[in-house]
């Protein structure tokens, strides 16, 4: 069984890719491009990530689950393998056709249909991506490898090619070509772990898993990626400009969690078809205590230094972005525990019925406070629709888990880790009052990491990785 300690470094290195070397680059294009078409590239690309979510339904999780259950057993790897990829290349087919119509009888996306157009590319490919498989199998080496080239070139392409406002449909190509030749490097690999099987095929079984997942991601993007979405028919490619903006931190603070859980997940589906629930349980106390190492004093840092933050990544012209960063920073532990809840635990567990019965709610949640808030508040309540949202779907899946496993919530560990940050809350006060933006942000951030790491060794006095060995 591959070693978790080297899956996680391979995740984060992969995650780093995927998050920061974008974010090299986001500081210039911001500048360049202006706020307006930055809205408008994340404006469509909101709507391309929509129908890929419509193209994939659940198979990001279905996928990870299904080949981790059968990755002993070749014959049913490769037939699970193709059924899920024949599934998803049909509906990707059908989601390119609505898009090539709606592109041209919808207003805001037809004064937009060569950043349409693009987009196309990015649906396309991505059905090839089979991120799912390698994941499954816990084989992050390759993939992450080629990620790093492939990013390296993105960066150095757009410090070369995007030169003024008018190469706004230069930055979001090579954003889309970075799908493309992901896929194309994934899909000539995959040959050497799998082989694309037509005999034995059950697609109907296929695609209710996916569906019943796929109503899960849906509805519960109608506070994630719909916001964006509804934000830009709403309040214009300004206010989306700020929400996304105020959104950049956040994903890439929580991706260094998603890495862990990225890595967890299959590892999990594994203990439960083999019996192994005492190990599970033991997994499942693990992610929480890493969590609250991790997301809290992140959290302490993006409230506090929000300003510094939002004028570091974007520059002048984007100060409506600080509130809404601030509201989403407890997301940092929010969202980070619900993925242990759902994706470790519920997940594997094969409670889809449960999952879409909370993201039903959730999604209804989420609907009713866009309409009555984002109106009014604009990105700030697009981010106050976000952060409600999720929390709701916490309790529900909390609910889940103490019901189905007897895992209650962390109360009194949460209790004792807000005790123990709050003198590291004061220290990143004090950092305010130097001059320096830059001070400020890196002196904070230095001392940040520093009471962490002390509090970690000379305190808890205990390995975060000793239950990785294996």
């Amino acid at each position: 069984m591959p070693s978790l300690k080297k899956n996680l470094f391979y995740s984060i290195l992969l995650i780093l890719a995927n998050y920061v070397f974008p974010f090299l680059t986001y500081p210039y294009v911001s500048r360049v491009l202006g706020v307006e078409n930055i809205g408008a590239c994340n404006f469509v690309d909101s709507v391309i990530n929509y129908f890929i979510l419509f193209s994939m339904l659940g198979l990001d999780s279905l996928g990870v689950r299904e080949i981790a259950r059968h990755r002993d057993n070749k014959e049913e790897l490769d037939r699970t393998f193709s059924n899920l990829l024949v599934v998803n290349m049909a509906l990707t087919g059908f989601m390119l056709i609505v898009l090539a119509i709606m592109t041209f009888t919808v207003p805001q996306f037809a004064a937009h249909k060569d950043l349409m157009f693009f987009g196309s590319f990015k649906l396309l490919f991505n059905s090839l991506l089979v991120e799912w498989l390698y994941k499954g199998l816990e084989n992050f080496r390759l993939i992450t490898v080629r990620s790093l080239i492939i990013k390296t070139l993105y960066v150095i392409l757009v410090f070369v090619l995007v030169r003024k406002p008018q190469d706004v449909w230069i930055y979001y190509m090579l954003s889309c070509l970075m799908v493309v030749a992901n896929a194309i490097v994934n899909i000539l690999f995959a040959h050497l772990s799998v082989r694309l099987t037509f005999s034995g095929l059950h697609f109907w079984p296929t695609f209710k898993s996916l569906f019943t997942l796929g109503l899960y991601a849906i509805l519960t993007s109608m506070y994630t990626t719909f916001n964006v979405t509804f934000l830009g028919f709403v309040s214009g490619e300004v206010e989306v400009g700020y929400y996304t903006t105020a959104t950049k931190i956040y994903y890439m603070v929580m991706a260094l969690f998603s890495a862990f859980t990225g890595v967890m997940m299959p590892r999990m589906s594994n203990l439960v078809s083999s019996g192994e629930m005492e190990k599970f349980k033991s997994f499942f106390h693990l992610s929480v205590e890493v969590l609250l190492g991790f997301s809290l004093p992140i959290i302490i840092w993006m409230m506090m230094m929000a300003p510094d933050i939002v004028g570091l990544i974007a520059g002048p012209g984007y100060a409506g972005a600080i509130l809404p960063m601030i509201i989403i920073a407890p997301l940092v532990f929010v969202i980070g525990y619900e993925q242990v809840l759902v994706l470790q635990t519920l997940m594997p567990l094969g409670q889809d019925k449960v999952l879409l019965r909370n993201s039903i709610i959730g999604a209804g949640t989420g609907l009713l406070l866009n309409v009555l808030l984002v109106p009014l508040l604009a990105a700030k309540g697009s981010s106050i629709v976000w952060i409600v949202s999720e929390l709701l779907i916490l309790v529900l899946s909390q609910l889940a888990v103490t019901r189905t496993v007897e895992i209650h919530f962390p109360a009194v560990e949460l209790i004792k880790n807000i005790a123990v940050y709050i003198p590291l809350a004061i220290i990143v006060g004090c950092c305010m009052l130097l001059d320096s933006s830059i001070l400020r942000l890196f002196i904070s951030a230095g001392l940040t990491a520093a009471y962490v790491m002390a509090f970690q060794v000379f305190v808890k006095k205990r390995n975060p990785f000793a239950l990785m060995k294996k």
